[in-house]
């Protein structure tokens, strides 16, 4: 056969240990540059694909010759191709390419959500390089509580239509009961430092002030408020201030119950446990009150606290707010402000909420996530969690369940 120094490889078969070390030992023995390499295994199949430059002084053919008959030894199939130098020059020249990171989840992966997702990516010219499942394998009898699966596929290329391409992941996301998240595949990406959580409907399933409106006996007074604020009457300061007035005359006693009935929000404290263990800082930016945010930074390990405070004289409250109000430019400061003191860009920043004065933080950070929001909110935000729980974040920072399981395995000899 002519000398060509770049040869593709490809090398199929049942996994098991020593077979990458017996092929590679070839290329050892003559002198080979490993070019690229990828290998995976899939139930227990080996994928293994390598592109290999020969030296001058080398015989491809001697090396292809001395791969086949270790593969053949080792019951492997092995397919070979001569790589042009027009098609090494190419391939050289794509790598310049942007790079992206499309991260699907659901409750269960189909072949209908991988499809869709795929093809949109098709349809902009762009070319998926690898795919990599992150959550666990699931188990053939379905275990108690919630499923998820998640899988994560490196991209090359840019979007011909960014706008149409983002319409497309929404409305797939819409129509298959998913999410899709689209990150640029940037240093930032992998070096998040701080995550901003809103409060009520994102970190707990309730809304404080309905729960404080129910104990004042004022709850449909306060719902009346909150459609006013819903028809652009008010703004969120001043159905704060109304409805927080309705409230004067509780009994202090009534926070400590309502902050006994809080249910966290699904994967909520998974979340929290996991970004401790990761390194990440945490922090509630919130429109409700600090007492509720307190009582979620001591039970979970909060590092920052930021909310309204509730104006209590006598045991009881006295229907003020103690100024300023965290509204949502205030939110979008006091991110900053956790930034800065963490010696931090807002890019290495995730926030995370669900309702219109969440957009402001949501929308200046690196990773804003609208977490079961409101349509306009989803519509507006860059990224979404509709279908999982909170604890879906993990994987748009590419955490893989075997990652956190051998983290908690490390964790637990370092105990005992």
């Amino acid at each position: 056969m002519p000398h060509h120094p770049f040869l593709l490889i490809r090398v199929t078969g049942e996994d098991r240990p020593g077979l990458t070390a017996a092929l590679t030992d070839v290329l050892a023995q003559h002198g080979v540059d490993v070019v690229d390499v990828n290998q995976a295994v899939i139930h227990r199949q080996l994928l293994l694909g390598m592109l290999i430059r020969v030296s001058e002084a080398g015989d491809p053919a001697h090396v292809l010759g001395q791969l086949q008959l270790v593969a053949s030894e080792q019951e492997l199939g092995m397919t070979s191709r001569i790589i042009s130098v027009g098609e090494y020059e190419a391939w050289v020249a794509r790598q310049g390419k942007a790079r992206h990171i499309l991260t699907l989840l659901a409750r269960a992966m189909t072949g209908t959500r991988l499809a869709a997702v795929s093809a949109a990516i098709a349809e902009q010219g762009m070319n998926i390089d690898v795919i990599t499942r992150l959550t666990g394998r699931p188990p053939l009898s379905p275990e108690p509580g919630p499923t998820r699966a998640c899988v994560e596929l490196s991209v090359r290329g840019t979007p011909r239509d960014a706008e149409a391409f983002h319409a497309r992941l929404m409305r797939i996301s819409r129509e298959l009961d998913c999410d899709v998240a689209w990150q640029q595949d940037d240093a930032y990406r992998r070096i998040r430092r701080l995550v901003a959580f809103d409060m009520d409907s994102t970190l707990i399933q309730a809304e404080v002030i309905d729960e404080l409106a129910r104990e004042a006996g004022v709850g449909d007074e306060v719902a009346a408020v909150t459609e006013q604020a819903m028809a652009g009457e008010l703004d969120f300061a001043q159905s704060l201030e109304k409805r927080v007035a309705l409230l004067a005359g509780l009994d202090e006693a009534a926070l400590q119950r309502v902050a006994s009935r809080l249910e966290l929000t699904e994967g909520a404290e998974h979340l929290i446990a996991q970004l401790r263990r990761l390194g990440y800082k945490t922090a509630i930016i919130s429109g409700g009150f600090t007492y509720f945010g307190e009582h979620l930074k001591r039970r979970l390990g909060i590092d920052y606290v930021c909310a309204n405070e509730l104006e209590i004289a006598d045991g009881r409250l006295t229907g003020r707010v103690i100024p300023p109000i965290v509204d949502g430019e205030r939110k979008a400061r006091l991110v900053r402000d956790i930034a800065d003191r963490e010696g931090i860009s807002l890019e290495q920043v995730i926030a995370v909420g669900d309702g219109a004065n969440d957009l402001p933080m949501l929308n200046q950070a690196g990773l804003g996530i609208a977490f079961h929001a409101k349509p306009v909110v989803r519509d507006a935000a860059e990224h979404q969690i509709s279908t999982l729980g909170l604890d879906g974040i993990l994987y748009m920072l590419g955490v893989r369940d075997r990652d956190l399981e051998r983290m908690g395995a490390a964790q637990s000899a370092g105990v005992d």
